[in-house]
């Protein structure tokens, strides 16, 4: 198993940002993502920082840590210009970036550009078409797509990716049409487990939950002849109703994550603290997990 950071980009770089992930390859995580929003729920009213800067940034001041987003969506997002965003963060990173791509929500990105909030059904017509056509523009010279939602003409991205053929996309999904576009163009697929039972659910129920998501992937992978053991499993926490308690203690996470490891997940993320905010976690504990539960897990 594997363990990430994810690092929201609240902090100004030059206070404080560019040690986070800093720290965060100093700790030994395998990753540090960020979100791509415009704004997040209850950061809306205070600093938030564009995704693909950051990462840039982060490419620059670190040498071994994987970088990328989880997740970037189609809610302001263009194939053509995220794809060429892509290939530079790649190229700037030796090669360390992960797409982590999702259908997106009704929050603020989702009317921020004037648009009326689409309907899931949209929502999942529009990533239908997003996601390969993403696939070609970072694995083909020149890219030409006439679709319902996006178009491309002669787009060209060369020299393409660092990683061959391109860089790997981790597909966030849980319904059928997601699953489907995991098993076919990712090379992870990550959750943040069922939202129906974040409020009044119970870690029992959540397992569960988790365990009939990965049922569903492994169908998605069968029908179209992939193996689903070709796909890394990535759990995003802080969203089952679980919350904040795995990174109460050491042991409250070893416990977590050890019974997340026994679904088949491959790697756990987990929120940096942020203080006074729904990430809120003592700091030291945080770098405890960082530093010692692989070790405990292996035991």
């Amino acid at each position: 198993m594997r363990l990430s950071t994810v690092i929201l980009p609240v902090r100004p770089w030059h206070d404080g940002g560019r040690d986070q992930w800093l720290r965060a390859e100093q700790l030994g995580f395998h990753a540090a993502y960020t979100y791509d929003h415009l704004s997040w729920r209850t950061f809306r009213d205070g600093p938030w920082y564009g995704a693909v800067p950051t990462l840039t940034a982060a490419a620059a001041a670190t040498e071994r840590l994987r970088l990328g987003t989880l997740v970037t969506s189609p809610n302001f997002r263009h194939p053509v210009t995220l794809a060429k965003e892509l290939i530079s963060l790649d190229d700037i990173s030796g090669g360390r970036i992960t797409l982590g791509i999702g259908a997106g929500g009704v929050g603020f990105d989702a009317t921020a550009l004037g648009q009326e909030v689409w309907t899931p059904r949209e929502r999942a017509d529009r990533f239908a078409e997003f996601v390969p056509l993403l696939d070609r523009l970072l694995t083909e010279e020149a890219v030409t797509h006439e679709g319902t939602f996006y178009s491309a003409v002669e787009a060209r991205n060369i020299p393409g990716s660092v990683q061959r053929p391109r860089l790997p996309f981790a597909v966030a999904a849980t319904g059928p049409r997601g699953l489907r576009l995991a098993a076919a163009h990712g090379q992870a697929w990550v959750t943040t487990g069922d939202p129906k039972l974040f409020e009044t659910g119970t870690p029992e129920q959540s397992i569960e939950a988790l365990r009939g998501q990965m049922d569903k992937l492994s169908k998605a992978c069968a029908d179209i002849g992939r193996d689903e053991g070709e796909l890394e499993k990535i759990l995003l926490t802080g969203f089952t109703p679980d919350r904040g308690r795995p990174l109460e203690s050491l042991d409250a996470f070893v416990d977590f994550a050890g019974r997340h490891r026994a679904l088949g997940f491959d790697e756990i993320v987990i929120h940096a603290p942020i203080p006074d905010s729904v990430f809120a976690a003592d700091q030291a504990v945080f770098e405890q997990i960082a530093t010692e539960a692989l070790g405990q897990l292996r035991r």
